[in-house]
């Protein structure tokens, strides 16, 4: 994609294309896995061009000496940690080259920017545990992401689980660098990328991080007819303001793909008063809670339960 214009026209001005590398053991599971290396390539959403590389080695505190797997497998070395920062210094170094590298472009509304990974570990999982576990505030725009790998199998068709390297060699390009080295990999996806765009497909969000539960508002028990606590209407879901990093205000935010609908259940309504039409006929309490003329299974958050139709008025049931 030599030139502007070639390919479909994207929805970003930039991509930032991301592959972590963390502590690890062989034949086993370290806790807590810590990033020792992060590497970022920036490419031009409009002409697939590489513009500019990142990368700072990351000192992992929990387990400091790299096993002479790790380094064997990312060739990664003891020193490179040693003289490397935290994972909070990382992100603000890599957030300050990502402001000084897009400096000019985009238009009012900002740059628009997107992450992709190969997979969803980097973001998904790693980065964002380990900033969780330590308490790093991390840029906002790590919160959403593009797994390369569905574009992929858009141009390229095919099933199965390719690793990278194959993906590479399967869109007609030679690998180039050092399989693990998250630098190298980050550059090979990045290549990748451009090829995928030159194919005219649309890259899109694949993924994001769940919103924080809704903080549930208190309900207030409202009056009876029948002198009992009614079932009530589920709270309306609470609004929660965007989450930001260091480089608030700075970007564009990501086109996200739409929040899911939750279905509001509604309150029963009662009907008459009535035995359900005996002991084997299906009925309904005021709870909501299904019965065949016995006892309601539970108590209910409402308040009602273990009631029986013998108790006639002073219990509504509906068919």
């Amino acid at each position: 994609m030599a030139a502007r214009g070639q390919g479909l026209e994207q929805d970003f001005d930039f991509f930032v294309v991301v592959d972590f590398e963390a502590t690890c053991v062989k034949d086993g599971r370290i806790f807590p896995q810590e990033i020792i290396e992060f590497p970022a390539v920036l490419v031009d959403g409009a002409t697939g061009r590489i513009e500019s590389a990142f990368r700072r080695y990351v000192r992992p505190k929990h387990h400091p000496v790299l096993t002479e797997f790790c380094r064997e497998l990312t060739g990664i070395r003891q020193e490179d940690v040693d003289g490397g920062v935290e994972l909070g210094d990382a992100l603000w170094l890599h957030d300050s080259w990502l402001k000084a590298a897009t400096a000019g472009a985009g238009n009012k509304r900002g740059v628009r920017l997107a992450v992709v990974t190969w997979g969803d570990w980097d973001c998904r999982t790693m980065l964002e545990f380990e900033c969780r576990f330590k308490g790093i505030e991390k840029p906002s725009y790590f919160g959403q992401w593009i797994n390369l790998r569905v574009p992929f199998q858009a141009a390229l068709g095919g099933g199965g689980r390719v690793n990278l390297q194959e993906a590479v060699r399967a869109a007609g390009l030679d690998w180039e660098g050092r399989l693990h080295c998250g630098l190298d990999d980050a550059l090979n996806t990045a290549r990748l990328l451009a090829e995928i765009m030159r194919r005219g497909v649309k890259i899109t969000i694949t993924g994001s991080l769940a919103p924080p539960p809704p903080i549930q508002q208190k309900q207030q028990p409202g009056a009876s007819p029948c002198g009992g606590s009614p079932a009530l209407a589920p709270p309306p879901i609470q609004q929660q303001p965007p989450r930001t990093g260091p480089c608030s205000g700075t970007f564009a935010p990501v086109p996200a793909q739409a929040p899911i609908q939750q279905k509001q259940q509604q309150p029963p309504q009662p009907h008459i008063i009535s035995p359900c039409g005996g002991s084997s006929a299906t009925c309904f309490s005021y709870c909501g809670v299904a019965t065949r003329g016995a006892m309601e299974p539970g108590p209910m958050p409402s308040g009602c339960a273990n009631w029986r139709p013998a108790m006639g008025p002073y219990f509504l049931w509906s068919n």
